[in-house]
């Protein structure tokens, strides 16, 4: 049975320590912290460097017994500085996580394979896994493109993640799922949306970032792809769903979590 993990881009206006009582509230079994920025003009509340906010978020998960999945968000870019990065991964290895979400947002594919490669190496020193997630608007676009840079990076940690709405809107099938080894796959992310694809990159931005829709609410083929994968993998719902704004957040994360259980046990019946 999946686990369901609360990815802070559903409810992203909510406080890291808002969001760990919410994901305890509605009953995840885990959540994601964004820890990074993935462009500097995205607002983001600074966990890394406040060493008493990461005392007060490891009291809060211990309490409440929600795990950390992952943090996110890296985007390798050309500027890519990785000694700036090592307070966010140390941070996230404090709190427990297991993974950290990157993007390869770099065209200079030798750059970005050496600056993927130097991530996981920082990464397993705080024992963490490094997925590499596929946007239609980045340099690595495609779950191929992914799985590729993985592979070349020849890096023990490395990892695939897909987003689903990121893998259909790339147009790739379940069919292309078996080209992935499994072991590369540690967790999904889940959504759901129209069929019909935006237009432009600022449309695919716009959907992608605030107007996804909860699994079973779109007409994407999520029942298929969850049947190409192993029966065990945790789900993080990343649904920034407009229908759910403006409430408090844990009933937004109560919400989430029985639409969830709902389209879980559809999945199974």
């Amino acid at each position: 049975m999946h686990e369901l993990s609360l990815h802070h881009l559903t409810m992203l206006d909510a406080h890291p320590l808002q969001l760990v009582d919410a994901a305890a509230a509605a009953g995840f079994e885990y959540c994601g912290l964004r820890l990074v920025a993935p462009t500097a003009a995205d607002p983001i509340v600074d966990v890394a460097g406040n060493p008493a906010l990461i005392r007060a978020l490891r009291e809060r998960l211990d309490a409440t017994g929600v795990e950390l999945l992952d943090i996110e968000a890296i985007w390798l870019g050309p500027q890519t500085d990785m000694a700036a990065l090592l307070p966010a991964l140390e941070a996230g290895r404090a709190l427990g996580a297991r993974h950290v979400l990157s993007v390869g947002n770099d065209s200079e594919r030798n750059r970005l394979l050496d600056n993927f490669g130097r991530l996981c190496e920082a990464a397993n020193g705080f024992e963490l896994f490094v997925g590499l997630e596929s946007i239609t608007y980045c340099a690595v676009s495609t779950p191929a493109d992914a799985r590729d840079l993985v592979l070349a990076s020849g890096q023990p940690n490395a990892r695939v993640l897909i987003d689903a709405l990121q893998f259909f809107r790339s147009g790739a099938t379940c069919e292309q799922i078996g080209a992935i080894d499994p072991a590369l796959i540690e967790y999904i992310q889940i959504c759901d949306a129209p069929s019909a694809a935006p237009q432009t990159i600022e449309e695919l931005r716009k959907e992608a970032r605030t107007a996804r829709l909860l699994p079973g609410d779109g007409e994407l083929p999520l029942r298929e792809l969850l049947s190409t994968l192993r029966h065990d993998l945790p789900l993080a719902v990343e649904a920034p769903t407009l229908a759910l704004r403006g409430l408090p957040f844990d009933e937004q994360a109560r919400r989430i979590h029985a639409h969830m259980q709902t389209f879980l046990a559809d999945q199974v019946a």
